[in-house]
């Protein structure tokens, strides 16, 4: 795929980039190899003060950065000078906490003295994904370089310009040039980059089979892979349930992000004695929402990012409704400039369609009928994936049973799946391993260091 600004709004071609160079690629190999050992021995009081300068910039030019993102990958600027918000908080998270986090931990045992320490392995190459354009590179790189290691990152083709301007933010802020190092190459690439020796680690987000192929990459050179992979996360609504909230907020959450986002509610699980109510109130709400330029600040949901992407969803939304599905609301790509679908409802969906166990990544809402919590869990882990849930109920017993049984990496009660930087973020199933974000995301690329001593 090229390397290239697509306006998906438009689908004006903005920018092309080509491909760095072989002799490109080493020479920021040993710029990273030899920035590490001298950024190693910084103190944690170092890297802070420069990672709250990437944070004031962050804050400061948020409008200019949400412009980059929504061109290049079609976000509302609203939602896009937000996201540039989130990595300030971030940035500032890690910068506050690192060194807490790092700290070594004291150990009895038979020695005179045993202790944990956690020490930086390197260059770790990010291979991140166009949706989150600058949220997914700065949850990974703010926790990376406070623990002391460098970054290459590998982004998405469509979204070179925000990935050169994360660059020039970390330079900017005073972190070394080698400490922070984007590369525009293609897939084809990767292979030679993560085989490298001076590669100590990996983490990927993106699809299933871009994990599995680098997983499997890392695994034969044995190195430490984090994968955040998709999802297809279940919003289970229960009769006790805040039903006007609930609404609310599955609309938001099945829509953020013009619906391309890994921890949206996709699949909607409602119990019978609330199922008319909710899908009535659901389908209003869907229909009510604003379609159009992401530039526009009344507009609720923009393009999907791309023409391929496009194609794809239209395909599994048809692909279900000739198998059985029901459509309560849109399943139409819009005739107009751009790359822009409908929001839409989907209900008696069957087993074997594309809207029961796959990704459906734009504004579609699949919605299931169940008859009490015991179908609800079995539905909700009907799925390959295993990233976030949401359930909505009053009842503590029923909050305790979704806690216990639900098989995600995150399950939130009435409210929305979200990443926070102060709580770990990561997946089960296919939807990954690993953990970013929280102290258990900076502990990923360390290595965790037993000391022994014996004697005063």
């Amino acid at each position: 795929m090229a390397i290239q600004s697509l306006n998906p709004a438009t689908g004006e071609l903005l920018k092309q980039f080509q491909p760095i160079s072989e002799s490109e690629i080493e020479k920021k190999l040993d710029r990273a190899d030899q920035t590490f050992r001298a950024y190693r021995r910084t103190t944690f009081s170092e890297r802070a003060q420069k990672m709250m300068q990437v944070a004031g910039i962050l804050e400061t030019e948020k409008i200019e950065l949400g412009k980059l993102m929504t061109t290049e990958m079609g976000k509302t600027l609203r939602s896009a000078a937000e996201e540039a918000v989130k990595c300030a908080w971030g940035c500032r998270f890690y910068a506050e906490n690192a060194e807490r986090f790092l700290a070594d931990e004291v150990v009895q045992s038979g020695a005179s003295l045993s202790y944990i320490r956690y020490e930086p392995l390197g260059p770790i190459l990010a291979i991140m994904p166009w949706n989150f354009p600058f949220w997914q590179v700065f949850r990974f790189a703010a926790a990376a370089l406070m623990a002391g290691n460098v970054a290459l990152l590998k982004h998405a083709p469509n979204v070179p310009q925000c990935a050169l301007k994360i660059s020039e933010i970390f330079h900017r802020a005073g972190f070394p040039e080698g400490a922070f190092q984007t590369l525009l190459i293609e897939v084809d690439a990767v292979k030679r980059i993560l085989e490298d020796r001076r590669v100590k680690a990996v983490t990927l987000t993106g699809s299933v089979r871009a994990g599995g192929e680098v997983a499997a990459l890392a695994g034969s050179a044995l190195k430490k892979t984090v994968l955040e992979l998709g999802g297809s996360d279940a919003f289970i609504v229960m009769p006790s349930a805040d039903l006007d909230q609930a609404v609310k907020t599955g609309v938001t959450a099945r829509t953020i992000n013009n619906g391309q986002s890994c921890i949206a509610a996709k699949r909607f699980i409602l119990h019978e004695q609330v199922a008319d109510d909710f899908t009535k109130r659901f389908v209003a709400a869907m229909e009510g929402l604003r379609v159009g330029d992401p530039m526009n600040n009344d507009t609720d949901i923009g393009p999907i990012t791309r023409s391929d992407l496009l194609a794809k969803l239209d395909e599994q939304v048809q692909k279900s409704v000739k198998l059985g599905a029901k459509v309560l609301t849109g399943a139409k790509i819009l005739k107009r400039p751009g790359y822009f679908y409908a929001p839409t409802v989907l209900t008696d969906i069957p087993k074997d369609s594309p809207a029961y166990d796959e990704e459906l990544f734009g504004p579609v809402a699949s919605l299931f009928q169940v008859r009490n919590i015991e179908e609800a869990i079995t539905v909700a882990n009907d799925t390959m994936f295993g990233l976030g849930s949401a359930a909505w109920t009053r009842d503590r017993a029923e909050m305790k049973k979704f806690i216990d049984e639900l098989e995600a990496g995150l399950v939130f009660i009435n409210g929305m799946v979200a990443s926070d930087p102060r709580l770990p973020f990561g997946g089960v199933k296919q939807s990954g391993y690993g953990r970013e974000l929280g102290v258990q995301g900076i502990r990923e690329f360390v290595n965790v260091k037993t000391v022994w001593i014996k004697g005063s």
